[in-house]
């Protein structure tokens, strides 16, 4: 039997020596792979709150792009049907309005986000019957 092939050794016909290492090094992978599944998990839930937090700043941003550019020009226009300071309430209030439920929304998707890794834990939870059946056949 040259070295290459395959141990075609029936489990118990095997020392447990064997089955140890061959368990060990099975678990070793296993464990590898379920880090690396948690790793791109964790990466997938940390874009999507990335996404969220430049939501929350491009509305804070252009709400207060908005109260500078449009509070000056709307007042201007305003001014001739009311008084120059109800004209700046008006505008002001409209685009702080807008700014907060662009703020609103950006928050409600970071607040929607579930950042465990649930196909991770659930193929560990797997893997933890697979071994304990396994264990106590």
């Amino acid at each position: 039997m040259s070295m290459d092939a395959p141990d075609e050794t029936a489990p118990a016909d095997k020392p447990l020596t064997s089955l140890l290492t061959d368990l060990v090094a099975s678990m070793t992978a296993l464990v590898s792979k379920e880090v690396e599944l948690a790793k791109a998990e964790l990466m997938e839930k940390a874009s999507e709150a990335g996404r969220g937090v430049g939501q929350i700043l491009c509305g804070g941003a252009f709400a207060f792009c908005g109260l500078l550019l449009l509070l000056a020009a709307a007042t201007l226009g305003l001014s001739h049907v009311m008084a120059p300071w109800a004209a700046a309430l008006v505008v002001g209030g409209a685009v702080i309005l807008l700014g907060l439920v662009l703020m609103m929304a950006g928050r409600a998707k970071l607040q929607a986000l579930t950042l465990s890794p649930r196909r991770t834990l659930n193929n560990l939870r797997t893997d933890a019957r697979e071994v304990a059946d396994a264990v106590s056949r």
